[in-house]
């Protein structure tokens, strides 16, 4: 569709004979690393500037001509094969390079590389806008549309055109010249703002140094990666040294510091970029008819409208309230002993995840360190590809000497029934100007070609703790679960099937895109899983079944308070779409301290811009809730796991079947078809620990 990213393999040439799509490839693989052979992997290791420069002027131009093709076709000559899947190979070829230009801003080492990548991925955006408001386009679209064949359209290949034709009307078609005119401009601006927004979040650097004092509590691994030659430590606001600091430092002063320097990043320069995005989105919908951004935001998703989003946040609210309050409680208690202050009341933010962790070594007995010492990150990459190999029917081999952008990242590919089926690269420890989350890029999407149906290809971004000279990199618990979280997005873009890659693997709506990647987390909590690969990393012992125990009772300890952050996300976010005047005199932070304050139990701290370095705000814009409205569904489709068996391979074979549709048919019928029945709430109440009555 038009209005939706889609990004592939390389740059061709189209020839359009009698609706048969001929490819034939305008730059060799061995004169630019970004257009490799079909199905063949890119070459990162040859990657410069002037390469990524030449890419970005060469498919561009290349889209120009290949458009220029399909605006020429005769109307009656228009079929869905020379129109709509030739636009759809169109968008493909181009986004392939787009989509590795787009990694490689945020991962790439060298800095020419990455200004390069950030300078294209303006252009590529320009220029997918440009084709969104192409009127001649639009109209060889309309005339395809009016023709028998048109009319007779099915499955997928309705679908595709019924959302394209929605999108071209969500892109201005039905206004005059001039308004597609402002609005085309008004995109472009949206496009270098938030460009803007998130590399400045990228490219920010600070750190915080503490003493010895300050560190007490933390592990010696942990002081090892940190300390200085003078025998300071230097904190930086990557994950893994801002989490366990946060979690075992016995310095509150020094947390609260630390707190308000992650909380402040990007804030000198973001908080006005942020207020230019609002505007400029408010200004586009304006000009299409739509009151809010989150109204023209939600038309193309499941939820369909605002008031079924604000509906959901707040209804969750009202069910996560009292476990929340009896979670916060928990934390004064274990705030209380440990500092003696039996007239504590409050829980401040620097605090929350030090409490918990607290609570977690008295209450309930389970240290999240003990747990890290069985989940050592090559032992969790062989359980999971054990976990997966058996419910999708797959197999993974590695890559030998593979040509990548950083020596530490490693290149897999994925067989079934002894056919290449995709590949994946795994880039896991964090580096200098990387991307600081955990996160799957797509590359190249699957889609069927005249030379056979396209290879998908992507890449897991995460930042998981460094080996040291005397430690494995050990993960913690949590941390093993992101891992089957992003591995689950994983999956769904490899296991892709669909015809169009328009629709291929996490092409889907934006809310249901989560689904596939937190079932995945269900199996980093199950002991039968958990036993094939959580081992100690010195003695080989499996996991104990005592302590699996004991990190299932501590499961849900504030679970209340930790979904309850998520509905404050997700209302920020729609408050700032929905409900927020971006050019009135309310700041956008004076928003944040109130949500804050009247969603969730702890106090906002004066002084901290969580939002400047919030990148949700860019690519999930009134689209948060989708984690928490995806988590519904995918718990509810877990519960078949949970009554035929967690390793059960006929319903891995049906789960594997959703992943492979991707967007190609409608998410509400791929849920009801898995489950054979209408989803509900249920399975998704009773994995947070809350109880019917208390809704």
């Amino acid at each position: 569709m038009i209005s939706f990213r889609t990004r592939s393999c390389t740059m061709h040439m189209v020839l359009l004979l009698s609706g048969i799509v001929l490819i034939s490839p305008v730059v060799k693989s061995t004169e630019n690393p970004l257009f490799p052979e079909f199905n063949q992997p890119m070459m990162f290791g040859q990657l410069n500037a002037d390469a990524v420069n030449q890419a970005k002027e060469g498919t561009i131009g290349n889209a120009r001509a290949e458009l220029a093709i399909i605006y020429d076709i005769p109307a009656e000559e228009r079929t869905f094969d020379n129109t709509l899947r030739s636009l759809d190979a169109l968008q493909d070829r181009l986004n392939s390079v787009w989509s590795t230009v787009y990694l490689m801003a945020y991962t790439h080492p060298d800095d020419a590389i990455r200004e390069a990548c950030n300078t294209a991925n303006v252009e590529f955006e320009k220029f997918s806008t440009a084709m969104a408001m192409d009127e001649k386009l639009y109209q060889a679209v309309k005339a395809f549309s009016k023709t028998k064949e048109a009319g007779a359209l099915t499955g997928y290949r309705k679908k595709f055109l019924d959302e394209t034709l929605r999108d071209f009307r969500r892109n201005g078609f039905g206004l005059p010249a001039e308004k597609r005119k402002e609005l085309k401009a008004l995109k472009d601006k949206i496009t270098e703002i938030s460009n803007l927004f998130s590399k400045n979040i990228r490219d920010y650097q600070d750190s915080l140094i503490v003493n010895e004092s300050d560190v007490e509590g933390l592990p010696e691994d942990y002081k090892k990666t940190y300390v200085q030659t003078d025998g300071t430590y230097k904190l930086d606001m990557s994950y893994p040294s801002y989490v366990p600091f946060m979690e075992y430092s016995e310095s509150d002063a020094a947390r609260k510091a630390l707190y308000l320097k992650f909380t402040n990043r990007a804030k000198d320069s973001n908080l006005d970029v942020l207020d230019s995005l609002l505007i400029y989105r408010k200004r586009m919908v304006n000009v299409l008819g739509y009151k809010t951004y989150a109204e023209y935001g939600l038309e193309t998703r499941m939820a369909k409208d605002p008031k079924t989003v604000w509906d959901f946040e707040y209804d969750l609210k009202d069910q996560l309230l009292p476990k929340a309050k009896l979670d916060y409680e928990e934390l004064l208690e274990a705030k209380r002993s440990h500092t003696g202050d039996a007239e504590a009341d409050t829980i401040y933010s620097w605090e929350k995840s030090f409490y918990n962790t607290l609570l977690l070594r008295t209450k309930y007995n389970l240290d999240p360190e003990e747990v890290k010492q069985y989940l050592e990150l090559d032992n969790v990459l062989s359980g999971l590809f054990a976990i997966t190999q058996t419910l999708f029917g797959v197999t993974y081999s590695e890559v030998g000497n593979p040509s990548v952008w950083n020596d530490e990242v490693r290149l897999f590919e994925v067989f079934r029934d002894g056919n290449l089926i995709g590949r994946f690269y795994m880039d896991m420890f964090p580096r200098k100007n990387k991307y600081s989350h955990a996160a799957c890029f797509g590359l190249v999407k699957g889609r069927e070609t005249g030379e056979g149906y396209q290879i998908p290809s992507a890449t897991m971004v995460c930042n998981f703790p460094k080996p040291t000279e005397d430690k494995p990199s050990l993960l913690s618990h949590d941390e093993t679960v992101t891992f089957f979280h992003e591995f689950g997005h994983l999956l769904h873009n490899i296991l892709t099937r669909s015809p169009l890659g328009s629709y291929a693997g996490t092409n889907v709506e934006r809310d249901f895109v989560e689904v596939p990647s937190q079932i995945m987390e269900n199996w980093a909590w199950d002991y039968a899983s958990l036993k094939m690969f959580a081992r100690h990393y010195q003695t080989g012992e499996v996991l104990p079944e005592d302590l699996f125990n004991r990190m299932i009772a501590a499961k849900n300890v504030n679970s209340g308070n930790n979904t309850l952050q998520q509905v404050y996300y997700g209302v920020l976010d729609m408050t700032l779409h929905d409900q927020f005047d971006p050019e009135g005199t309310v700041l956008t932070t004076q928003v944040v301290k109130e949500l804050q304050n009247d969603l969730t139990l702890f106090p906002f701290v004066e002084g901290s811009h969580f939002h400047a370095a919030f990148d949700h705000l860019t690519g999930y814009a009134a689209g948060y809730y989708g984690y928490l409205w995806a988590l519904v569904y995918a718990q509810d489709m877990f519960s078949l796991f949970e009554t035929a068996g967690i390793m059960d391979k006929e319903t891995g074979k049906r789960l594997g079947g959703v992943f492979s549709k991707g967007g190609s048919v409608d998410p509400m019928v791929l849920v009801k078809d898995f489950l054979g029945r209408e989803p509900n709430q249920k399975a998704f109440i009773r994995s947070l620990g809350l109880k019917e009555e208390a809704r």
